[in-house]
């Protein structure tokens, strides 16, 4: 049996925390600058950081293949996860955005049936079934205010967003058996980078830039501690941990993004918010783990 080793418990708690807290510094972002403006820099950062790692990338031979499947990587993420995601920060709350991401490892599950062929059991269906109606629920119940105008569209944009991710964690692995978890990360920065140069380009063309240095820094953070420090310390804590157990982790994100959205952003969810988010975590987590119902209680049933 496989033990779980402390050090990779903690890198991958704090991984989780680090991404918990990009949903705030994006969400302040906003506030001073233009969404596309935000993505081009941090992707810039975040390449920056990976030149120091360009000797250790050019060991790689790149085929048409292989650069076909980084290529429609990088589309899934961050290209389109952050169109969806910049958007959906713009109409709902950073608190709700978060609770969103917890559908990411149940989208994956679906595509994996899909694509992968993989048999569902009905525990399975349940459990997706009650984190959608949580979803759904938790939409329905949010109030358009100044920073959150449009909460049922943003939802869906962060669920659209979430799906990216999904595609991108199926390529991701059949990419991972050839590069390395850092090469196929700053392939993404260089392309986003790329990427979202038109999009920044053409705000700074029509619309006021005025610098802000709060909001800068954010961006630094987003760029350098987000990108590196996040993606360093969920490769590191695969290293430490089988890969099939960390994927329950991923629901830290939405509790560590409403703690601090209550602390910096003030924001606050209403009591039927958090049943309904309570009950999107409860449905991934049923749907993410096996019930093992003991052979006496099981021998029971079956004589009744």
């Amino acid at each position: 049996m496989n033990k779980y080793n402390l050090l990779g418990i903690f890198s991958l708690i704090f991984a989780m925390f680090i991404w918990g807290s990009s949903f705030v510094g994006l969400k302040i972002a906003l506030a001073s600058y233009n969404p596309y403006t935000i993505i081009f820099i941090r992707m810039v950062f975040a390449s920056l950081c990976f030149l120091f790692f360009i000797k250790e990338f050019l060991k790689y031979k790149i085929t048409k293949k292989d650069l076909f499947y980084i290529i429609l990587l990088s589309l899934f993420e961050p290209c389109l996860y952050f169109v969806f995601e910049v958007n959906a920060l713009q109409l709902t709350t950073a608190s709700q955005a978060g609770m969103i991401t917890s559908l990411m490892p149940l989208i994956t599950s679906v595509a994996a049936v899909f694509i992968l062929k993989e048999l569902i059991s009905k525990q399975f269906i349940l459990g997706s079934f009650l984190a959608v109606f949580g979803s759904i629920w938790l939409s329905l119940e949010a109030t358009s205010s100044l920073s959150a105008p449009n909460p049922i569209l943003g939802n869906f944009l962060e669920f659209l967003a979430m799906t990216c991710a999904a595609g991108y964690t199926i390529i991701a692995k059949h990419l991972t058996y050839k590069f390395s978890a850092l090469f196929i990360t700053a392939s993404q920065a260089f392309i986003g980078a790329i990427f979202f140069l038109p999009f920044a380009s053409y705000e700074f063309v029509t619309s006021e830039f005025v610098f802000n240095l709060e909001g800068f820094l954010w961006i630094m953070y987003l760029g350098i501690v987000v990108t590196l420090g996040g993606y360093g310390l969920y490769n590191f804590a695969l290293t430490k941990i089988n890969a099939s157990k960390v994927s329950i982790y991923i629901n830290l994100i939405p509790v560590f993004t409403l703690i601090l959205a209550f602390f910096i952003l003030k924001e606050q969810l209403s009591f039927s918010e958090i049943f309904a988010s309570f009950i999107i975590l409860f449905g991934v987590f049923v749907s993410q783990i096996k019930i093992v119902i003991p052979r006496k209680i099981f021998n029971f049933f079956n004589k009744v």
